[in-house]
């Protein structure tokens, strides 16, 4: 038995070491490089296994590896953006892969909060832009890029001037007075403030500041995520009420060889319509048709005024960029210039920006550091155009109503009307802001599942603008012909944040664990000056004027600090004048008193007059928040939100506000009972509240009292006021709080090729901020308060995507959302005029009226039902007429295409169910007009109206403003050059 045993372990012996002779025999070492289907540069980081087992390998920094496999081993590629590979080794010793991008992979990521997730995982009501499906064409600020692209985000420009702000919002309007237009978030630095100050009144009526988001390069950026409801804006806390955008910005590129990327283009634009006015001969007919003198009137040119301030306007973008990747990091720079004009004459914008993005890791990619920073200067000019510049009209008005008989001579006499050639050549308004925004973070990797991170952002602009009106300049303000009038306003803005979070990313048995949780401090600093003058001696000449009124600004600001370290307000007059005020004063704080002192005019102040104020104050924010994203089995989600924030513009009792949220989904696609054919079906829902602070000033809680600013009388005297009531205590002041309540479904049919996404909504705003009128006698005329009243809007989404072909040379997707929003004012007893209509006869006038049961601004107008025989207007007093100025329906519609090296997009979007009051009808086109011999669009002579007729605000100027339009159209053909190294590609 022994000798059986013996000879029995021999041949097992000599059996095992064959068969594993044989199998050594069958493993390799495999070596080969890994290529980006982008440039053909290598991939560093690429992981590589081999399948079914954990024997792996990384690429190096010139994506080289080398790894040892059996033959019959398949081998699978992957890294973050492309596509996984899979390659069979078979008797290969030499693999060289090329890695395809992953265009659907990286469009499916949205950055949330303090995080990023992806559309088949988010709890909430999110989605995402990436730069591919961008809108083109002339572009001015980021938020263009996503106009209709969305369900759900309406977006109207308040204006065709270059960098106009722009209206943006998420799921309708919830408040009354206070900003409605959402968070806006850069590369994790919450913005605030910024903008170009407006243009000053010098009797053309004010301006609108412009728009905050200028300063950002458009081809910078990556993607934007936006965020509609609460369990997704909670974590902004008193700043989500009206939705968070999150903008990314373009990292360093997959290449490692060096990446230029270059692009120009020229943009020409024009008026696409005008208003049907009368010609020379209708308008002297015209003239004599309501009893006037049509010879008077008539001063033999035959100018067509809405020509003469129009004008075909050409726009240049320039672009250019470096990005580079590397093992343990990656860098990109690039920068712009934008030159854009707008089609009315003195009106244009130029922007310079410069941005760099790096990222490094460090000790085996336990420390991350993370930079990006950007610098703008923003330069615009504008011509007198505003919303608020009375009958006379701005620039737009008064070539609405200039006799067309008058020559384009800028000093011809035009009586008492305003001449757009005087305006034109003896207006000027222009502005400069630089801003530079940066955000650096560093995150250390504690543990394989808790991460910290610091990260301190900046954002800091200053912006000036100046305006010039001519002592040459005709009806421009009172007794200014011959004298002059000019303003600097200066704005400075310094925020500073600084963030500390720990996430954590754990799995325990079928429980996969994502947490956040932080602390954030912001401060809002601005400093706010204004320096306005009267009575030059420079001449008209613009560059003297701004010259002097720069020496006179600079006197007075030297001897100011003399004079007091805070400053509230000052005047300056070359002598005693008619009020019996000294030549100069200043008012200040000397030991926590407010005080007035006179003071010798200094030497520098060569205008007649200047008054000035000073605004410097701080507000601050500080917060914590927590979020934990719970994934059970892979198919139940729970996400749970809380951010505590405290605000310094409340009072003790209301400094405070908790916000939370929470949402579930469930993903029933993975379950056994769903058909195959649907690849992605995800319930979700969702309740949380979020706040609003916007709209408050610097404490609004507290009774404030401060000198009145110093003003300039027409005979260029210096009027001084003593200390005024500005505000009125209110300690019981509170956030003003949006709770949101929504569900939703995500789908998707074979294998994703169509999918989409519906969402149901209930949003209710309380205790809404409201500067209200005091009862009078008081000190203050206002003071801000919490209003009992409920603002809701409710409504429907939905998205649809179908990408009709994908194939490798070839492609064609069509995209479109749609929308339902209605807005309803509750629980309110008063009602709030607004809606401001200007106009000669219609000081005092509103279109729009607060008040429960009707949407916010809602039109509370005549009836307007003809002209009587004498042709005074038919209608009743005002009432409500059942229509808002709100949109209910908004609609996007996408079609992209590729065909080889074509490729093709257009995009549409479209508003419906909100109408517009044609306030240029109201205040220049009536019979009235002519009757004073102003112009006016041909119609008004037939429609019946006598000269005599009264100025009302009725239904006769409500219009509907439904539009649907096509956006942009872009036909494209990429021509590759693969002989020339250093241009890879031309578009």
């Amino acid at each position: 038995m022994t000798k059986f045993y013996l000879t029995f372990s021999r041949y097992l012996t000599v059996v095992l070491l064959m068969v594993t002779s044989v199998a050594w025999s069958q493993s390799r070492t495999v070596s080969g490089k890994v290529t980006s289907s982008d440039d053909g540069s290598g991939l560093p980081g690429v992981n590589i296994v081999e399948k079914g087992t954990s024997n792996g390998t990384v690429s190096d920094a010139g994506g080289n590896f080398s790894l040892n496999a059996a033959s019959n081993a398949t081998l699978v590629f992957s890294f973050v953006g492309y596509a996984p590979t899979e390659v069979v080794v078979g008797s290969q010793t030499t693999l060289n892969v090329v890695l395809a991008a992953d265009v659907t992979a990286l469009s499916e990521v949205i950055i949330i909060g303090y995080g990023q997730t992806t559309v088949k995982d988010a709890t909430g009501a999110v989605s995402a832009v990436s730069a591919k499906d961008f809108n083109g064409g002339l572009i001015s600020s980021p938020e263009q890029l996503i106009t209709g692209k969305t369900a759900g985000v309406q977006m109207v420009s308040t204006s065709g001037a270059p960098g106009a702000g722009v209206q943006l919002r998420i799921r309708g309007t919830s408040s009354i007075r206070s900003n409605n237009n959402p968070l806006f978030v850069v590369d994790g630095v919450p913005l605030a403030g910024g903008t170009q100050p407006g243009a000053a009144n010098v009797g053309f009526g004010t301006q609108q500041d412009t728009n905050p988001l200028n300063f950002i390069n458009p081809n910078d950026i990556e993607s934007m995520s936006i965020l509609k409801d609460a369990s997704a804006t909670a974590i902004y806390g008193s700043r989500g009420a009206n939705g968070v955008v999150i903008i990314t910005t373009k990292s360093g590129s997959r290449s490692t060889k060096g990446l230029f990327e270059f692009s120009s283009s020229v943009s020409i634009s024009s008026a696409r319509k005008k208003f049907d006015l009368l010609n020379a001969d209708e308008f002297l007919a015209g003239v004599a048709q309501y009893g006037g003198d049509p010879v008077a009137q008539n001063f033999g040119a035959k100018t067509d005024w809405q020509d003469y301030i129009l004008r075909t306007s050409v726009s240049t973008t320039q672009n250019l960029s470096y990005s580079k990747s590397f093992k343990t990091g990656s860098i990109r720079i690039s920068g712009s210039y934008d030159d854009q004009n707008g089609i009315v004459k003195n009106s244009s914008m130029t922007r310079a920006s410069g941005r760099i993005n790096a990222t490094k890791s460090f000790f085996e990619s336990k420390l991350k550091i993370d930079l990006n920073s950007t610098f703008s200067n923003v330069k615009r000019e504008d011509p007198a155009i505003s919303g608020s510049a009375g009958f006379q009209g701005d620039l737009l008005g008064a070539a609405y109503s200039a006799n067309p008989t008058w020559p384009t001579d800028p000093d011809f006499n035009s009586g008492g009307q305003r001449s757009p050639a005087n305006m034109l050549e003896y207006y000027r308004s222009t502005g400069s802001t630089n801003r530079f925004l940066n955000n650096l973070s560093a995150s250390y990797k504690l543990s394989n599942s808790l991460t910290a991170k610091a990260t301190y952002g900046l954002d800091y602009s200053k912006g000036e603008t100046v305006t010039l009106l001519s002592p040459k300049a005709i009806n421009g303000g009172n007794n200014l012909f011959g004298f002059g009038q000019g303003q600097l306003n200066e704005n400075m803005n310094i925020n500073n944040l600084v963030e500390l979070t720990l996430n954590y990313n754990k799995k325990i048995g079928i429980v996969n664990i994502e947490a956040v949780g932080g602390y954030s401090y912001q401060s809002f600093h601005n400093e706010w000056f204004w320096a306005s003058a009267k009575g030059f001696t420079a001449g008209s000449d613009f560059s003297g004027m701004e010259s002097q009124l720069r020496d006179s600004y600079d006197a007075a600001y030297d001897a100011i600090n003399s004079a007091y370290p805070v400053v509230n307000n000052f005047g300056f007059t070359p002598s005693i004048n008619n009020t019996g005020t000294p030549g100069a004063f200043v008012s200040g704080i000397e030991n926590g008193a407010t005080v007035q002192k006179d003071i010798t005019r200094p030497a520098g102040i060569t205008t007649l007059a200047m008054a000035g104020n000073y605004y410097d104050q701080t507000d601050f924010l500080q917060s914590y928040f927590a979020r934990g994203n719970f994934t059970i089995a892979d198919k139940f989600l729970i996400t749970a939100t809380v951010r505590v924030d405290g605000s310094s513009k409340f009072g003790t009792n209301n400094r405070y506000g908790v916000f939370p949220s929470g949402a579930v989904a469930w993903k029933i696609h993975d379950e056994d009972f769903m058909p195959e054919e649907i690849s992605t079906f995800k319930l979700r829902a969702g309740y949380g509240i979020v706040g609003n602070q916007d709209g408050l000033g610097y404490g609004e809680y507290i009774r404030r009292t401060r000198h009145g600013d110093a003003s300039i009388g027409d005979n260029r005297e210096i009027f001084r006021t003593g200390a005024v009531v500005t505000g009125f205590a209110n300690p019981d002041l509170k956030w003003e709080q949006t709770s949101t309540s929504g569900a939703g479904i995500d789908f998707g049919v074979l294998s994703d090729k169509l999918t989409g996404t519906v969402d149901v909504y209930l949003k209710q705003t309380t205790d809404l901020l409201l500067r209200g009128n005091s009862a009078q006698p008081a000190q203050s005329p206002t003071y801000f308060q919490n209003l009992d009243a409920t603002v809701e809007n409710k409504g429907w989404e939905l998205s649809l995507s179908y990408n009709v072909i994908e194939k490798q040379d070839a492609s064609f997707t069509i995209s479109g959302n749609v929308s339902h929003n209605k807005n309803l004012l509750k629980d309110f007893a008063g009602a709030l005029d607004a809606g401001t209509i200007y106009g000669q006869g219609l000081s005092g006038a509103y279109a729009q009226r607060l008040a429960g049961g009707y949407p916010l601004f809602s039109y509370h107008l005549r009836e307007f039902e003809g002209f009587d025989d004498n042709g005074q207007p038919i209608g009743d007093n005002q009432v409500f007429v059942g229509k808002s100025a709100l949109p209910t329906w908004n609609v996007g519609f996408s079609l992209s295409a590729t065909y080889k090296a074509f490729d093709f997009a257009a995009y549409f979007n479209g508003q419906f169910g909100q109408y517009i009051y044609n306030n240029t009808a109201n205040g220049f086109f009536t019979a009235g007009s002519i009757n004073n011999a102003r112009n006016v669009t041909k119609n008004v002579l037939t429609n019946g109206e006598a000269g005599t007729a009264e100025a009302a605000v009725s239904t006769r100027f409500l219009e509907k403003g439904d539009f649907f339009r096509m956006q942009n159209f872009t036909l494209g053909y990429t021509i590759p050059f693969k002989e020339i190294k250093a241009l890879k590609k031309l578009r």
